[in-house]
């Protein structure tokens, strides 16, 4: 489609399935050389062919790495996997898991699965590929939050206070990295038709809950998160850092 990202090395996390697939095939069709899928299965939530493949037929060359984020040692080896493709340019943090309960009924083991995947998982992840950045002098860093993680929500306690966590590490990352050439910024998906909301979730009704809740009348696809995730990693954002980007068909301020 463009050369946005012309020549790129790019490390999704959760690349298998729903947002982190459609970054994953995005970057190579705007121009990316190698994209790494990390993720722990290689077969996608909602069916189809690996994203591998998809990014492949896109024209770049394709790695898959079983990853569990909530190991640091994982993480450390998804983003080297980038070291023979000639080093990460760009990391996207998509790899992320909810869990519904309010206060009253999030048991530790639902607190610990969700803060592990999204908060301290995302934290290695982008500690690992800094290290490499910051060596270069050069790099793009987007880590995917949520809308979630803008406010609050009765019944996802834990998953909206993970998800604040990463859009204030994203602010820190931005103060500490930006001398370094490396951009941090926060992506905050709203409503979007995966797996995740459709399965774990229960939220998606593409007809009323959309129409009453969206000022766009739709739920998100996977393919407008990923367009704003290029964006927010190519050279046309350079000047974007420590910023929070909302995807999300107008839904937060106007609810």
């Amino acid at each position: 489609m463009t050369d946005m990202l012309d020549g790129i090395v790019a490390v999704v996390t959760g690349g298998a399935s729903g947002i982190g697939r459609a970054i994953a095939e995005r970057c190579a069709r705007h121009g990316a050389r190698a994209v790494v899928v990390a993720d722990r299965r290689e077969d996608p939530r909602e069916g189809g062919v690996p994203t591998t493949e998809l990014v492949r037929s896109a024209g770049a060359e394709a790695v898959f790495v079983r990853t569990d984020v909530t190991d640091p040692a994982q993480a450390e080896a998804a983003v080297a996997a980038a070291d023979a493709l000639g080093g990460v340019d760009v990391l996207v943090t998509a790899a992320g898991i909810a869990r519904r309960g309010g206060l009253l009924d999030v048991t530790e083991a639902d607190y610990d699965a969700v803060m592990d995947v999204n908060a301290k998982g995302t934290f290695f992840t982008a500690q690992a590929a800094a290290r490499r950045m910051v060596d270069r002098g050069r790099g793009s860093i987007v880590l995917v939050s949520s809308t979630g993680g803008l406010k609050g929500q009765s019944d996802l306690a834990v998953y909206t206070a993970s998800k604040g966590a990463v859009r204030l590490l994203a602010y820190s990352l931005a103060a500490e990295l930006g001398r370094a050439g490396v951009r941090v910024n926060a992506l905050h998906p709203g409503l979007t038709e995966t797996e995740m909301t459709r399965t774990d979730l229960g939220r998606i009704d593409t007809g009323s809950v959309s129409e009453s809740r969206i000022p766009l009348g739709r739920a998100g696809q996977p393919g407008d998160i990923a367009d704003a995730a290029v964006w927010l990693a190519s050279p046309m954002a350079a000047f974007v850092h420590g910023s929070s980007l909302v995807v999300d068909g107008g839904s937060t301020w106007a609810s």
